[in-house]
């Protein structure tokens, strides 16, 4: 695996059958993404999430086959990325405590469902927190144990999830400053260009509206759907605007731009509503129909599926499972006869103070000297690039008192006191280095 290339995560929570809108949203752009030999994807089944908003194991369960089934129907390869069930990597659910340990429920009081949540309730006059459970308030800790386990750099989602992405990069911020640099700050890529789609009825297409059309429904039933759509009054031959029309937004979504363009003239021309309808369905159907028999015998041999997603958890718990345990060492989950053993061997030696470098959410970098019981004897102020903290850190080693002096105006103050005790770890540490 090249280290090297660019780690994306994209997940769906399995909670409905895909339509249009997900595959134009979410579906296709992180197919055609994943061909990209510079980027490493890691795509996932949210059934985790997917608790939080259902109480119906059946639909779950048949949400988890659909989605799967379509993500490598449209053209998701398995060998090429790690596609994987939230629910068969345990580390998720544990690196998930770990971060709540470090996040402020300030942080999560802000969060968008919460507070959506809360102020229903105060509108309506009920309780504050009314069927509001922990599972939707820790949500996004959850979210974010999803991103940060698999180290993603890049993270496709929609404007109003950007906030995730934000509060993940605090958490992983918080666990860094405490116990060393362990997780990748995530960066949140939000695509302009990806189409909302309109439903049947004009709104945003989506199963809380019911006005969606499946995806992978058979051409018969995609007909009568496309049908439904609500256009205005508008008489063959009259000129049709094509502002705000449902019809020639999802057409849009799924031609070139010259087939666009053609469309618009067509509208302007006066095409009836009936012809335009029929134009959107064979534009659609000439898409879909080539993945549609992928896609059924998917859904009808579930074993296939089930196959791929153990084959991608394994492959998925192979990182897991050891960055995981790098994370349990580093705040203090270790074996004792491991601890014992190394304080056996230590026992006859001096204890060595540690420099330690950060990043904090202002996007600078630090860093401390810390004493072997743990107190902060030196910190500094903000540089610009790690590369920076870390000449600093080395012309301390290296020149002790002359680099104090020489730094003074990146560091924080410190008392006469203090300055002793700094400049005997660092002539610690200076000849430790030179042995």
């Amino acid at each position: 695996m090249n280290s090297e290339r660019t780690r994306v995560l994209t997940g769906i929570t399995t909670t409905g059958t895909p339509h249009l809108g997900n595959y134009v949203g979410a579906i296709r752009p992180t197919v055609q993404a994943s061909r990209n030999t510079a980027t490493e994807g890691f795509y996932f089944l949210a059934d985790y999430h997917a608790l939080i908003k259902c109480d119906e194991p059946a639909r779950i369960q048949r949400s988890t086959l659909e989605i799967a089934a379509s993500w490598i129907a449209a053209g998701l390869d398995p060998d090429q990325v790690t596609f994987y069930r939230q629910s068969d990597i345990p580390q998720i659910p544990e690196l998930t405590w770990l971060l709540t340990c470090v996040t402020g429920k300030g942080l999560l009081n802000r969060a968008h469902a919460y507070k959506a949540a809360t102020d229903k309730n105060h509108a309506a006059g009920h309780d504050t927190d009314a069927d509001v459970s922990a599972g939707l308030f820790m949500y996004p800790v959850l979210m974010g144990a999803d991103i940060l386990m698999f180290k993603a750099h890049k993270v496709p989602v929609g404007r109003d999830q950007i906030q995730h992405i934000e509060m993940a990069r605090d958490m992983a911020s918080s666990f860094n400053h405490l116990y060393g640099e362990h997780f990748v700050l995530p960066e949140a890529v939000v695509e302009e260009s990806v189409a909302l789609l309109p439903g049947l009825d004009g709104r945003k297409m989506s199963k809380s509206y019911d006005n969606t059309i499946p995806l992978f429904a058979p051409s018969a039933q995609m007909r009568k759907q496309i049908n439904a759509i609500v256009t205005d009054s508008r008489a063959p031959g009259e000129p049709k605007s094509t502002e705000g029309s449902a019809l020639f937004q999802i057409y849009q979504a799924f031609a070139s731009a010259e087939e666009t363009a053609q469309f618009a003239q067509a509208f302007a021309d006066g095409i009836a509503w009936g012809d335009a309808k029929q134009q959107l369905f064979e534009r659609i159907d000439r898409e879909i129909a080539p993945m549609r028999a992928t896609y059924e015998d998917l859904v009808h041999h579930p074993e296939k599926v089930e196959r791929l997603l153990l084959l991608g958890a394994e492959k998925a718990r192979a990182r897991s499972a050891a960055f995981m345990a790098e994370l349990r060492s580093a705040v203090g989950l270790r074996s004792l006869a491991v601890q014992s053993k190394v304080k056996t061997e230590k026992s006859n030696k001096t204890a060595a103070p540690s420099f330690k470098q950060y990043r904090e959410k202002d996007g600078q970098f630090y860093f401390k000297l810390v004493s072997p019981q743990g107190d902060v004897l030196l910190q500094s102020k903000a540089f610009a690039s790690p590369r920076d903290a870390g000449v600093a850190i080395s012309q301390l080693i290296e020149n002790g008192e002359g680099a104090l002096a020489a730094l003074q105006t990146q560091l924080e103050t410190i008392t006469d006191r203090q300055r002793g005790e700094v400049l005997e770890n660092l002539i610690f540490m200076h000849l430790n280095s030179e042995n």
